[in-house]
């Protein structure tokens, strides 16, 4: 492990696991946080040199006690909610926004492998009788795997949400990609219209305003908008493109169902460059939507492990070019 200080007031060792040209910075005092993923020297991710200007404290806003953006952890809410009366053993329970990962320090073990290089991050329920471990592998094959499990502790079923977020800028360039015809669903919107919570969608379009438009372009939806949408991508794979780069996330479908993106596009603000910061969230996600009490109710979309169960699931990254369309021969007629 790596010892450094971020150029912020509070001193917040890091660990930098690399190989060949990618690299992940996770910084296991804040949560256990991805300040930097890089492939082939192009950061991907949004503000992450920004964290640690303030010590994380449990039950606290998110907002109001982290800087920067970066990858976190969010379970077993992301939504700060209070579990319903009906669930066995945990009815009445409030759980914290953003859950309970992102506020405590982690354990934390760095391991050089001849293929690469592994960190093992783990964490303890404070509410929930729950152990979560995330393994992040930094291959030579210029990939970044991350493999999760989460046992459960207790003597009742556990339910929760999981959501993975990787938070990337928004530039008029940004493009998602996701499988024609793929189920989403809305979580949020403001600043535009998609249907109002719970509407679904096909993708790419969304009906907005009277007018149908492709969401693959988040910057040309609307002027200045926010919104969280979670899709169900059959197939296991997303992407966003940017600039002729390429960051391409798979996954098992039976493991991890849902991908949710949050797109935070504001008008121009007077109070500097990150209040106005324009914004996209790739967020992997098992269970859905945001609040664990709307996927126990609503949404009907809660994840459950088992007393003694241990559930995992792993994610793939993968960055490269654009690869642009092949071009079409032309027919060549012999007279």
């Amino acid at each position: 492990m790596t010892a450094r200080a971020p150029a912020t007031s509070v001193p917040f060792g890091t660990a930098e696991l690399h190989a060949g040209s990618t690299k992940a910075v996770i910084v296991p005092a804040l949560g256990g946080k991805i300040v930097s993923l890089q492939f082939a020297g192009r950061e991907w991710l949004w503000g992450g040199e920004l964290a640690g200007r303030s010590t994380p404290v449990d039950g606290a806003p998110y907002d109001a006690r982290v800087d920067g953006g970066g990858y976190d952890e969010h379970f077993p809410t992301i939504a700060p909610c209070t579990l319903p009366s009906h669930v066995t053993r945990y009815g009445g329970l409030s759980l914290p926004d953003h859950g309970e990962l992102w506020s405590q320090p982690a354990t934390f073990a760095l391991e050089t492998r001849s293929e690469g290089m592994f960190a093992a991050t783990g964490w303890q329920g404070r509410r929930m009788p729950y152990r979560f471990v995330r393994g992040v592998f930094v291959s030579n094959t210029d990939s970044v795997e991350m493999h999760y499990a989460v046992t459960n502790d207790g003597d009742a079923r556990l339910p929760f949400v999981w959501s993975g977020q990787a938070l990337l800028p928004l530039s008029k360039s940004t493009r998602l990609v996701f499988p024609e015809g793929t189920r989403a669903r809305v979580w949020s919107q403001d600043g535009v219209e998609l249907g109002g919570p719970g509407a679904h969608l096909r993708w790419p379009r969304a009906l907005v305003g009277g007018k149908l438009v492709d969401l693959t372009r988040p910057d040309e939806v609307a002027r200045a908008y926010a919104c969280r949408i979670y899709l169900d991508p059959g197939a296991g794979r997303a992407a966003v493109e940017a600039d002729g780069a390429r960051l391409e996330l798979s996954f098992d479908i039976e493991q991890v169902a849902h991908v949710a993106i949050s797109i935070d596009k504001p008008a121009w603000s007077p109070f500097g460059k990150r209040r106005s910061a324009r914004t996209i969230a790739l967020a992997p996600s098992i269970g859905a939507p945001d609040s664990l009490t709307e996927a126990l109710s609503g949404w009907r979309d809660a994840a459950w492990i088992e007393p003694g169960e241990t559930r995992e699931w792993r994610l793939t990254w993968r960055a490269g070019a654009v690869q642009s369309p092949p071009a079409e021969r032309e027919e060549v007629v012999e007279g």
